[in-house]
């Protein structure tokens, strides 16, 4: 049996948390349901178990709107007869129904069409070696504290000079996390922490009133940027958006700002996902071990990286996870599959499988990140006379069967190498194999969100003007 350690092992016998963080009895539960899926008639089976915890906290103008608390355990049983499949899944984790509840899905499975791509992750590809990733706070806020981040939040963004109006903070904390138990062997378990705090400020009136926002997210509280800073850049940044003008339809170099330029990553990722390739939808198809970037262009997606936001020791089949280029000297270097898609393209799963309770496993991401270039944000800028700095997408205009490109956009004009004039209400577009061919990073990489990337400039897009 391939087992990772008990997270509640790890804590203080004294710790008021201990209950929350002890997940045996979940995987306890799940080990029996696998069992009851055998005794049923299921040739193989994995049983996966979700805690899920969240408290939230909203204010405005000082005042709480909203306060709320959810926590839930959930379960669901996968089971195989032959090459059918079925899942199952319920909330009742007292365990008083196991026997029907796997009893109900070896019926539904041996009525299912058969599927010659099912089946569970072969022994040889099981996580045996579950590294420390630092992914619990077991220092879980009070309510009063979650009000305390927000307000300080709120109250740093309305002092900034020009900010009219509130648009609401929030600060919330939570516990997530999964079991795995399957018939071959594995026994897995992980639990995460994550804490964040947001602000929304407005500057304006009526109908010149321009609002953004800022927020922070980590796993661990000491991680989190502090409250003020959070509000203070929230007003700056609507302050920053005063007055916007329109500009002409124009070609121009686009400079991503870090807080926009990781969705560029995700539609690379997207598109690379191993589904995506066996239904043939998408632009990447015919991609494998072909050049899309620049030689000096890696992205990574490391699923270990201690105190990353989607950070674990295995994936959703118990398969070992590890830190892979996607794109290496600017080569596409892989699919993200699971174990039913790599087995559709001839392929070996890489450990990329998800999953819920109700669900099959299929391919997603970890950490994603675009490792930084060598050239400042300034310098990134300095050469263009004409051009738009991006702050602010809208829309999904993203088609991933073709690859065409076409986002709402705000952000500010760029002239003489100089951020300048705020400028909304245009639209950015372009197709995505030439843009990540014109592709420039900067070298202001930071670690804030689940897929990151550094500052981006991008030749040749057509912005959609007046």
């Amino acid at each position: 049996m391939t087992s990772s350690p008990s997270v509640a092992s790890k804590l203080s016998k004294d710790s008021a948390a201990r209950g929350l963080f002890d997940q045996s009895a979940l995987s306890a539960l799940a080990q029996r349901l696998v069992e009851a899926a055998k005794r049923a008639g299921a040739d193989a089976a994995d049983a996966v178990a979700m805690r899920g915890v969240s408290q939230g906290v909203e204010v405005r103008d000082g005042r709480v709107e909203e306060s709320e608390r959810s926590e839930g355990d959930d379960v669901g049983l996968r089971v195989l007869v032959g090459k059918r499949e079925a899942v199952v899944s319920t909330n009742d984790v007292r365990g008083d129904g196991i026997a029907s509840l796997a009893e109900r899905a070896v019926a539904m499975a041996r009525v299912a069409p058969e599927d010659k791509f099912v089946g569970l992750a072969d022994a040889s590809e099981l996580a045996r070696d579950f590294p420390e990733l630092d992914l619990l706070d077991p220092g879980i806020p009070a309510t009063s504290e979650l009000e305390r981040r927000a307000q300080e939040a709120e109250a740093a963004g309305r002092a900034v000079k020009g900010v009219t109006k509130s648009g609401g903070a929030s600060a919330s904390a939570g516990v997530g996390g999964m079991v795995l138990v399957t018939s071959t062997g594995f026994h897995g378990s992980y639990l995460r922490s994550s804490q964040g705090i947001s602000m929304t400020a407005i500057s304006g009136e009526g109908t010149g009133m321009e609002r953004d926002y800022d927020f922070t997210t980590a796993l661990h509280a000491s991680d989190l940027a502090s409250p003020a800073g959070v509000g203070r850049t929230a007003g700056e940044r609507a302050v920053a958006r005063a007055n916007p003008r329109k500009v002409e339809t124009c070609k121009v170099p686009v400079v991503y700002d870090p807080r926009v330029s990781g969705s560029l990553v995700g539609h690379l990722v997207g598109a690379i996902n191993g589904a995506s390739i066996a239904r043939k939808t998408s632009f990447l198809k015919d991609k494998l071990g072909q050049q899309l970037f620049a030689g000096n262009i890696r992205i990574i997606d490391d699923p270990l990286r201690v105190r990353g936001l989607r950070s674990q020791a295995f994936d959703a089949e118990g398969v070992r996870v590890k830190r892979t280029a996607l794109i290496d000297g600017g080569v596409l270097t892989t699919w993200l599959l699971d174990c039913a898609t790599a087995r559709e393209l001839g392929m070996t799963t890489t450990g990329h499988a998800h999953r819920g309770v109700s669900s099959s496993p299929s391919p997603g991401s970890y950490n994603l990140h675009m490792e930084a270039g060598s050239a400042t944000p300034k310098a990134l800028i300095s050469d263009i006379k004409q051009g738009f700095y991006v702050t602010d997408l809208i829309g999904s205009g993203v088609n991933s069967v073709t690859g065409d490109y076409s986002r709402g956009a705000s952000g500010f004009w760029i002239e003489n190498g100089e951020i300048t004039y705020p400028v909304s209400e245009v639209t950015i577009a372009g197709h995505l194999l030439d843009m990540f061919k014109s592709l420039t990073p900067a070298d202001d990489l930071e670690f804030r969100y689940g897929t990151n990337a550094p500052t981006l400039r991008i030749e040749g897009l057509t912005l959609g003007g007046r």
